[in-house]
């Protein structure tokens, strides 16, 4: 699989150093499983982060994060009963999604072409992580990010003024982007998405149909 969209490096030593947000880190090391480059540079940062926590004399803060990142996962609540099947999703997300295919996902349609499904997050998590699904030629409307976002292709593509983005491939957006994606033709588009804040969008319209779109 070549991917060619990935994350940056501030993202990489947030999840090297366990401060990352525990949806965002969902999705990270989902593209991590996939990025041969990004698993490179993780590790890369990961000891570059132990040398300096080991020449500071403090205990490593990545080791106690992803223990308590798995141990949080644990509680979650499957969002369906967890068949016996080999997934075919990264490890990090199929966790989180308590085993269930992509197929199996109950949508919650929101606009015409445009369905999603809330997965479940510990209680008092910060940051939220939701399947989006997006029919093929369908666009979003133009937006902005309230924070960081992560948005990983599963199935299928989109295209914005950014490029292609295809499955494994991942957008890594702040509060300073703004774009319409469009789903490409053919396939129906499925993303993971970490967010840290409602979607800003900019027309007047669609402001006055987020609250029912739930995005």
């Amino acid at each position: 699989m070549k991917l060619s969209h990935h994350l940056d490096d501030a993202t990489l030593l947030a999840l090297a150093s366990g401060t990352i947000a525990h949806a965002h880190g969902i999705v990270a090391a989902s593209h991590v499983a996939l990025c041969p480059s990004c698993a490179r540079a993780l590790r890369k940062a990961e000891a570059l982060g132990g040398g300096l926590l080991a020449d500071s004399g403090i205990e490593p803060v990545s080791d106690m994060a992803r223990a308590a990142t798995l141990a949080s996962l644990d509680g979650v609540a499957p969002a369906q009963r967890k068949p016996k099947r080999k997934s075919d999703l990264p490890a990090a997300l199929d966790h989180a999604l308590g085993g269930i295919s992509l197929d199996q996902v109950k949508w919650k349609k929101k606009a015409p072409g445009v369905a999603i499904f809330d997965v479940p997050m510990p209680k008092g998590s910060a940051s939220a992580l939701k399947l989006l699904s997006i029919g093929p030629g369908r666009a979003m409307p133009e937006h902005g990010h309230g924070g960081e976002e992560l948005t990983m292709v599963l199935r299928g593509s989109y295209s914005d003024h950014m490029g292609t983005f295809r499955a494994g491939d991942v957008a890594d957006l702040d509060d300073t982007i703004e774009h319409s994606p469009v789903a490409d033709a053919g396939e129906t588009c499925i993303c993971v998405v970490a967010v840290e804040a409602p979607t800003r969008f900019k027309s007047v319209w669609a402001r006055l149909f987020q609250p029912f779109v739930g995005i």
